[in-house]
């Protein structure tokens, strides 16, 4: 098989994995505004979070790396974050400023793809940076979730859960900043040519 025909699969295990966290998005959805059935949910996002790490291991260990899964793991990703968000901050876990600051970030970020698409590239390579900051969020959300309920665990959720959302959101900047220089090198090295 040549290397250009590997890229182009769809059915590997990675993309399945992706798939099927998609498929997740809408149950989480409804388990955390319709029944409220936070365990459930959050066992939900767990499985997310556990298969986001799972497919990437996959992918590289057994070169099944495709354009299709740098499509939809990405994507996977930013609709469970979306997700939470939009279902933590209707359920009042969150504030406003929380989702407004994370939101600005990816219209900061769109702001860029016009630029790229006139210069003739695609979206660039999800790079370490963002990565670290998705596992940060994937993460922080889960726990104030959890820190919203009465427990014993509310309260060590709350703290942690904040450190992660507050360090998960810089990261997140900081990616996109790193994101929008990448465009600016691009576009300038596609001028010089």
């Amino acid at each position: 098989m040549s290397e250009t025909s590997a890229e182009d699969r769809i059915w590997t295990v990675p993309n399945l994995l992706s798939f099927l966290r998609l498929l997740g998005v809408p149950v989480f959805l409804w388990l955390v505004l319709v029944p409220q059935a936070d365990g459930w949910a959050i066992g939900i996002l767990a499985v997310a979070g556990f298969t986001d790490w799972l497919d990437g291991k996959i992918a590289r260990a057994f070169n099944q790396t495709s354009k299709l899964g740098r499509l939809i793991d990405p994507a996977a990703d930013k609709l469970y974050v979306f997700a939470t968000i939009l279902a933590l901050l209707l359920r009042e876990v969150i504030p406003w400023w929380l989702v407004l600051v994370i939101l600005a970030r990816e219209v900061f970020v769109a702001c860029s793809f016009p630029v790229l698409r006139r210069h003739g590239y695609r979206a660039l390579q999800v790079h370490f940076l963002g990565k670290a900051a998705m596992f940060n969020l994937m993460y922080a959300f889960p726990l104030l979730f959890l820190a919203s309920h009465s427990g014993w665990y509310a309260d060590i959720a709350r703290i942690v859960g904040w450190a992660f959302a507050l360090w998960g959101t810089g990261l997140y900047w900081w990616a996109g900043l790193l994101y929008v220089v990448q465009v600016r090198r691009l576009v300038t090295s596609a001028k010089k040519e």
